[in-house]
């Protein structure tokens, strides 16, 4: 293959790789891509639903019609990821990008979402593998503001979400624990040991309250209000943390969208006692000042204009130049 061939081959595999990139806004052969890949996963997760209602037995044979057409569409997907793969991972060799690709989630959802096909009849850890598909559709998503505000959230708040999970799993133990001292002789059949009061345990602190297993004592019935009581606050605490992570989320993407369009014109303002800045929030003093705020210099600190940040005295804010004069 000629160098001049060979300069040619990489732009078209570079040009395939830009249009199956999930995500590409930008570009209208790659946002039809994922369109139809989105179409195919609806029609292959619809198929295997429709396939599980014995009243569409006969209907059968077409159904595995279409979950083979769209399985077709996953591997030649799935080869076009690993054709191009060194595009994604550009530091790594060929080799290397795609054994990094086949180790990485997207890869490995790709090669479930195919493998089921041929192992239906199989075993049922291989059955169990058509649920995986559905995951599929993490892939599409995951380049959009939806999942990406979801999956920062939960990186941003890991700590505190793990702690609140530690703090329940040390209540569902205790719980259980508890409910079996109590009720064991009473229902020996029903609390045969502690690891018996897990499943009433998680249930109850979880607000659930199947009712298959329930205590008849009067001590037992007390813990186990104290234990719902207990379980409504366990519940609010990490989604108490995961709405609040939405709202910063949410107001730093809100104020991203704040661009420096002129950096020319841009100028600092001191806010001191006679400042009309000072003591007013950030949206609130854009409104009123009408220009805007693009930072907030507190000391040794470089603080983000979010709306309802308040303007304290001292701090030195960033405008634009052709307000200086008249805002100060």
């Amino acid at each position: 293959m000629t160098k001049t061939e060979m300069t040619r081959y990489q732009r078209i595999k570079k040009r395939i790789f830009d249009i199956i990139q999930i995500g590409n806004r930008g570009d209208i052969p790659s946002r039809a891509f994922d369109i139809f890949i989105v179409t195919v996963i609806i029609v292959n997760i619809i198929t295997l639903f429709l396939d599980s209602f014995d009243e569409m037995a006969e209907y059968h044979g077409f159904f595995r019609i279409c979950e083979g057409i769209t399985v077709l569409v996953f591997a030649v997907e799935y080869g076009l990821r690993i054709w191009t793969s060194e595009f994604l991972y550009p530091k790594k060799t060929k080799a290397g990008a795609v054994l990094r690709f086949l180790r990485s989630f997207d890869g490995v959802v790709d090669l479930l979402t195919i493998l089921p096909f041929f192992f239906l009849d199989g075993f049922i850890v291989f059955r169990m593998l058509r649920v995986v598909r559905i995951f599929h559709l993490f892939r599409v998503n995951a380049r959009y503001d939806s999942f990406h505000i979801i999956t920062s959230v939960l990186v941003e708040k890991k700590n505190q979400i793990l702690s609140s999970v530690f703090i329940i799993i040390v209540l569902m133990f205790a719980s259980s624990l508890g409910i079996y001292n109590v009720e064991h002789e009473a229902q020996p059949e029903v609390f045969r040991n502690a690891f018996s009061g897990i499943w009433w345990s998680v249930s109850t602190l979880l607000t659930v309250g199947y009712g298959d297993i329930y205590p008849i004592t009067v001590v037992g019935r007390l813990m186990a209000i104290c234990i719902a009581f207990l379980g409504v606050g366990v519940v609010a605490v990490p989604t108490g943390i995961i709405s609040a992570g939405f709202v910063e989320q949410y107001t730093k993407k809100q104020n991203s969208d704040k661009k420096l369009t002129d950096i020319s014109k841009l100028g600092e303002v001191l806010v001191d006692r006679e400042s009309p800045f000072l003591g007013k929030m950030v949206s609130e003093a854009e409104t009123e000042m009408g220009t805007r705020i693009y930072m907030i210099i507190r000391g040794d600190l470089s603080i983000m204009p979010y709306d309802n940040v308040m303007l304290k005295y001292g701090d030195i804010i960033v405008i634009r130049a052709d307000n200086i004069e008249k805002e100060t």
